[in-house]
């Protein structure tokens, strides 16, 4: 077999290792750390369906391959993360059950539909070129990015900082994020056949505003940037467009 065949799962793999990673930083108390090594694993991700179109190298076993990383690095290693955000955050009253607090153990709801929703990708034949649902990495990525918000605004103390890290407001994006990832939902792809404008029109907007906002906002950028993919998705929708 020739080299270039492995190239992609090779990718997939470091997609892999990255989530393992975070959760070793997780397990360390660096959930700065811990959310830059899923935004890491987001990469590789990227770049493993992409070079299995260049090199037209797909395989059954690359597309479980990449369930089984995006499952760690998009569902297991942002649960923790919101484990411990919850945890952590003011505002919560605990929920006491045979003396354990279980509030913050809702955030472990984003692995379980994180697993639900890439079981049914790998059957659902609807999502060849567009998705019904929010991608995991999409929702593990906002995750992601919650603990690097929440230092980048420490300095300031203000009341949207205040907002960010309340108990209800976590709560809120675990159950918000796990709904997503399995509602009957279409979005469009960034899966790139070539880097033509034509044929692309919503991937280039989309990565020219997500440029913008990171840009001006950092890291508070990505739930704005999300909540751009599901309205430009729903332009794409009621207009057809491809």
């Amino acid at each position: 077999m020739k080299i270039k065949n492995y190239i992609p799962n090779f990718i997939t793999l470091m997609n892999l290792l990255s989530g393992v990673i975070s959760i070793l930083f997780f397990s360390q108390g660096n959930l700065k750390m811990a959310g830059i090594m899923i935004f890491v694993a987001a990469i590789f991700d990227f770049f493993d369906g992409f070079l299995a179109r260049i090199l037209k190298v797909f395989s059954k076993i690359g597309g479980d391959l990449d369930s089984l990383a995006d499952m760690v690095s998009f569902g297991v290693a942002p649960g923790f993360i919101m484990y411990q955000l919850i945890l952590d955050s003011h505002g919560r009253q605990s929920f006491m059950l045979f003396e354990i607090d279980i509030i913050p153990f809702i955030a472990f709801i984003v692995p379980l539909f994180a697993a639900l929703r890439l079981a049914k990708f790998n059957v659902d034949e609807r999502q060849t070129t567009s998705f019904i649902g929010l991608p995991s990495p999409a929702a593990g990525l906002l995750i992601a990015a919650l603990p690097l918000m929440k230092a980048q605004l420490y300095e300031g103390q203000t009341l949207f900082y205040m907002v960010v890290t309340n108990t209800y407001f976590y709560l809120g994006i675990a159950i918000m994020m796990s709904l997503l990832m399995v509602a009957e939902l279409p979005l469009f792809a960034m899966k790139f056949k070539s880097f033509k404008i034509k044929g692309n029109e919503v991937r280039y907007l989309f990565i020219l505003i997500s440029l913008t906002l990171v840009i001006t906002l950092q890291f508070v950028a990505i739930p704005f940037i999300v909540l751009t993919y599901l309205f430009l998705s729903l332009v794409v929708f009621l207009t057809d467009i491809q």
